[in-house]
């Protein structure tokens, strides 16, 4: 999708850069990128030949340039709900009094306010509904659509569809105006974990008869217990498990089976692979930091296909009846 007067769309927590990706493939462009990770910048700077600026929370609101559309994979940390009491026209806190301050979600808020984008796309991890008893979400919900009076939209997609791996996480797109948006369904490709995988992997890649025999003991021991806690051996014509950030530590949760040996981690290429970024995507970093990264990455294919729709909604500009906008009210 390629457009005269394309639009234009900052990128924040941008890690690697798979909203950038998906973004770009859409021909919208880039005006402002935001990581604090010095190697996951290595990685972007690799790949679109541009320094992300660093700490969002450094950064004033005004400095960011205008744009349509901000995108962004917000950390989740906990929100201080003490004084918090339902929002209303006339009751809404603001600046230091704000039940989202010191949160890294603040930043997208403050961003939201000074700049006003025509839309935004967010993505968390699937529990963000359910953190904190539910309060978090709630407290999301009302500063995005009562507080900022943009027309929300939420769902959790499963990635499953277009890579070879469960992998669950939710969007929550906005709009300036109340314009109708329906979530892309996403055809099921029905991919298979052995398309990811590289020939003549290095032997570094096998697990140590070490590590192994502790992998094993750890699941034996809790299957003892009734848990369901071990590793994952790959199913070559399934899907793996999530893959997290947290693999660099010792694989486990997606471990590749070898005739006669112990199994293998993946490579950081099969990661690029499981997560569907492109063949050409540069790894400039480490093993651990690839895997760190990959693990935090959101899936291009999947921000290309809900960006698709973003973009029709922005392009049709379909208002919703003041009916369907009342409803939305009663949910808080």
């Amino acid at each position: 999708m390629t457009s005269v007067n394309p639009y234009k769309f900052i990128d924040l927590f941008a890690g690697i850069g798979g909203f950038r990706l998906a973004l770009d493939n859409l021909g919208c462009q880039c005006v402002f990128s935001s990581e604090w990770n010095k190697f996951s910048q290595q990685t972007y700077f690799a790949n679109f030949g541009e320094q992300p600026h660093g700490d969002i929370t450094q950064i004033h609101e005004l400095e960011i340039p205008d744009h349509d559309i901000l995108v962004g994979g917000f950390p989740c940390q906990p929100f201080s709900i003490a004084g918090v009491t339902k929002y209303n026209a006339l009751g809404n806190k603001h600046g230091f009094d704000h039940p989202t301050q010191g949160t890294l979600f603040f930043d997208i808020v403050r961003i939201i306010k000074a700049k006003r984008p025509s839309a935004f796309i967010l993505e968390n991890v699937k529990n963000l509904q359910n953190h904190n008893k539910g309060k978090t979400f709630k407290i999301i919900r009302e500063t995005l659509f009562q507080e900022l009076g943009y027309q929300l939209y939420y769902q959790v997609i499963d990635a499953r569809t277009v890579v070879p791996q469960n992998r669950k996480r939710i969007f929550i797109v906005g709009f300036r105006e109340p314009v109708e948006f329906t979530f892309p369904h996403i055809e099921d490709q029905k991919p298979k974990a052995k398309v990811i995988l590289e020939q003549n992997v290095p032997q570094k890649y096998t697990l140590s008869d070490k590590l192994w025999s502790y992998l094993q003991n750890y699941a034996a021991k809790h299957r003892a217990k009734g848990n369901g806690f071990g590793f994952g051996l790959m199913d070559f014509e399934g899907i793996t498990r999530t893959l997290s950030a947290r693999y660099y530590k010792d694989g486990s949760e997606i471990l590749v089976p070898q005739e006669g040996k112990n199994p293998r981690r993946l490579t950081p290429r099969e990661c690029a692979r499981l997560m569907g970024f492109p063949e050409n995507f540069i790894i400039p970093v480490s093993d651990n930091q690839a895997y760190r990264q990959f693990g935090n990455a959101v899936v291009p294919l999947i921000v290309e296909e809900v960006g698709k729709s973003v973009l029709d909604s922005l392009t049709n500009n379909i208002l919703i009846s003041p009916q369907q906008v009342i409803k939305q009210l009663s949910l808080f």
